[in-house]
């Protein structure tokens, strides 16, 4: 390589992605920040970092006189822009050369060619290459729109000259829709991408979306890296990537990587990109090229044992490129899942991440961006990982993704893992059978009705609840017992409440009964949120993460949210608590005096034991007159919060 420092002008697991390439190399790397990622994985994994202003991207990801001015601060000899924010913008690109670093890209020329779509689709024609029939023309008025649509014959696509991503586009299936979807086209174009231009084609019901990897040299070569299958996607974003495609016999499959090979060269393309195609049986039409790399590169890489990485540095780097078509073939089946922080509505999601556990093991790979105890803002693009599962067959790799999709730990944050998961199950694409309306075709986007908690996932809270307690100066980390003693913990989930009752059979075993069912679970190890155990001689393994109040379990991909009881102050003691279950401790403490016995008869508002939570000595008493049936805690014990203090039978 000719330049030993590079600066990626991105954030997250693409930051990350070309930082873990370029230590391979001996590239020292550059990282720079937002207000909002401060904390975040890339700043920390990077050799230097840089703020680069508010948490908006406007103020900092897309600040260019910003990123200018870290290039010089830092030295940089070359920048990786990533995908997404300026990795497409021409702007960016001859800002970063005249500023005296390489740009690792394609050339400003080719990525305005390919920005305009109706600019790239005449050279897609110059080329030869097959093009969806609709209308470009200069004259893009409504009257002129609605007639050329009447030409082509509904349903038709409206589409914004200037951008992509499903934004400034509108499936108009008739005649009387045509012009308000023409005039909200125009806007959401726009406000996307400063151009309210917009153009027709014809509506493929059902196709299929691939992509070509390609990629191109100084020195004139132009290769490709065959074909991805990118049907599935939610609201025009992709979310289940795989290569190869399961629709491409090897004929058409020749065809369709020499398009996209014919129509980069037309281009004068150089560095990676992507052409994007629709298939409608065996006929495919041209969509647009992509000029960066791709999120779904991995699965490329996995098929071709190629970096695509390290081959964008080099021939920024003006090296020949080190492969040739003749040379290059795929082998196995490879398959990526976008994982998003996003609620099962698709709504985006911030917060802390309780415990972010990867699955690991053969053929599996992990793009990431965070770690647990890292926020996740809102401000940006909710993807925070990749899931990339290989494997020598397709069904194989269908069965390694299930598997892997399974052992998928993330609390603290919602994600779209429950999406995912439904998706590797179906049996449409277990078969192959995807096209670009699989998650609506399949009602997959539909929330599911409201899955109960099974009784498994509340004795894992409990045990991990109860393992967490040993003794020490944390009232949370000490425990609860006494000597072969017992207690009860109570939780609800919705409007369902559950009781647990736990005994304790030495070490880290115990008895646990709920609902009159007993089991003996024995906590193997719980580390970092990651619980290990036996449930009745049966190994369990599941993330648990205590929190404010609420215990979060994720068992096999599922994530479950039990709260515990929060009781008024003890100041209120007897006043609101369930008296069926006796009275819970609101927060972790330490009983520090406790006045009465079992068995003992009291009265109501008597002084039962004195709790010491916060610094504070809070007395528990009884809420009405009768019998001490239980008395979990002796002096001196640690209770977590929401154990049961005291039962107290009631007598009339």
């Amino acid at each position: 390589m000719s330049f030993g420092k590079l600066l990626v002008a991105n954030r997250g697991e693409i930051a990350v992605r070309i930082f873990r390439a370029c230590r391979e190399l001996g590239i020292r790397t550059v990282a720079v920040y937002s207000e909002a990622d401060e904390g975040s994985m890339h700043r920390r994994m990077a050799d230097e970092a840089y703020s680069i202003g508010p948490a908006p991207a406007s103020e900092s990801y897309l600040n260019i006189e910003r990123l200018v001015e870290v290039i010089l601060e830092s030295g940089a000899e070359a920048v990786h822009p990533g995908y997404g924010f300026l990795a497409e913008s021409a702007a960016f690109a001859r800002a970063v050369r005249e500023a005296g670093a390489v740009w690792v890209g394609p050339p400003p020329e080719a990525m305005e060619a390919m920005a305009l779509k109706v600019r790239a689709k005449e050279i897609a024609r110059w080329a030869g290459v097959p093009t969806v029939p609709g209308y470009d023309g200069e004259d893009d008025s409504e009257e002129r729109l609605a007639a050329e649509a009447r030409r082509i014959g509904y349903p038709v696509l409206i589409k914004a000259s200037a951008g992509g991503g499903g934004r400034g586009m509108r499936a108009v299936a008739r005649p009387q829709d045509f012009p308000e979807a023409v005039r909200a086209a125009r806007r959401e174009a726009l406000s996307a991408f400063g151009d309210g231009s917009v153009f027709l084609e014809k509506f493929i019901e059902h196709p299929r979306h691939i992509e070509v990897q390609v990629i191109g040299d100084e020195h004139g070569k132009v290769l490709h890296l065959f074909e991805r299958e990118c049907s599935i996607q939610r609201r025009h974003q992709k979310v289940i990537e795989e290569a190869p495609s399961p629709a491409l016999e090897p004929g058409l499959r020749e065809e369709i990587c020499s398009a996209a090979v014919r129509l980069a060269r037309e281009a004068g393309y150089r560095n990676a990109g992507t052409v994007e195609f629709l298939l409608d049986g065996e006929a495919f039409y041209f969509l647009e090229m992509n000029a960066r790399l791709q999120v779904e590169h991995p699965v490329t890489e996995m098929v071709t044992g190629t970096d695509l990485v390290q081959l964008q540095l080099a021939v920024a780097a003006g090296e020949p490129l080190p492969l040739s078509q003749e040379a290059l073939s795929f082998r196995g089946h490879a398959i990526e899942a976008r994982i998003y922080a996003e609620g099962e509505g698709g709504l985006p999601a911030g917060g802390r991440l309780l415990l972010f556990a990867p699955p690991e093991g053969p053929g599996i790979r992990n793009d990431v961006g965070v770690e647990s105890g890292d926020e996740v803002p809102v401000h940006y693009d909710p993807m925070i990982a990749k899931l990339i599962v290989f494997a020598p067959t397709r069904r194989m790799a269908v069965r390694r993704l299930r598997r892997a999709l399974e052992d998928y730990t993330v609390l603290g944050v919602p994600t779209n893992l429950p999406l995912l998961r439904r998706i590797a199950e179906n049996a449409a694409f277990e078969a192959g059978e995807t096209t670009t309306d699989f998650l609506e075709r399949h009602r997959l986007a539909e929330p599911p009705v409201e899955i109960p908690v099974p009784e498994e996932a509340v004795l894992l809270a409990a045990a991990g609840e109860l393992s967490s307690c040993g003794r020490g100066n944390d009232p949370f980390a000490a425990g609860p017992w006494r000597h072969l003693g017992s207690a009860r913990l109570r939780y609800r989930t919705g409007d369902s409440w559950h009781l647990v009752e736990a005994e304790r059979l030495g070490g880290r075993r115990f008895r646990l009964v709920q609902g009159g069912e007993e089991a003996e679970v024995e906590v193997l190890a719980f580390r970092n949120g990651e619980l290990h155990a036996t449930v009745d001689g049966r190994p369990v393994r599941a993330g648990v993460a205590l929190e404010d109040g609420a215990i979060r379990v994720s068992l096999r991909g599922t994530v479950y949210e039990l709260f515990r009881p929060v009781p008024p102050g003890v100041d209120e003691a007897g006043g609101a608590v369930d008296e069926e279950a006796g009275l819970v401790a609101p927060m972790p403490g330490t009983v520090v005096k406790v006045m009465v016995e079992e068995g003992q008869q009291v009265e109501e508002g008597q002084a039962l034991l004195v709790l010491e939570a916060m610094k504070m000595e809070q007395p528990v008493t009884a809420p009405h007159a009768g019998v001490v049936r239980s008395l979990p805690y002796g002096e001196g014990d640690l209770v977590p919060g929401g154990a049961v203090l005291a039962e107290i039978e009631r007598q009339d």
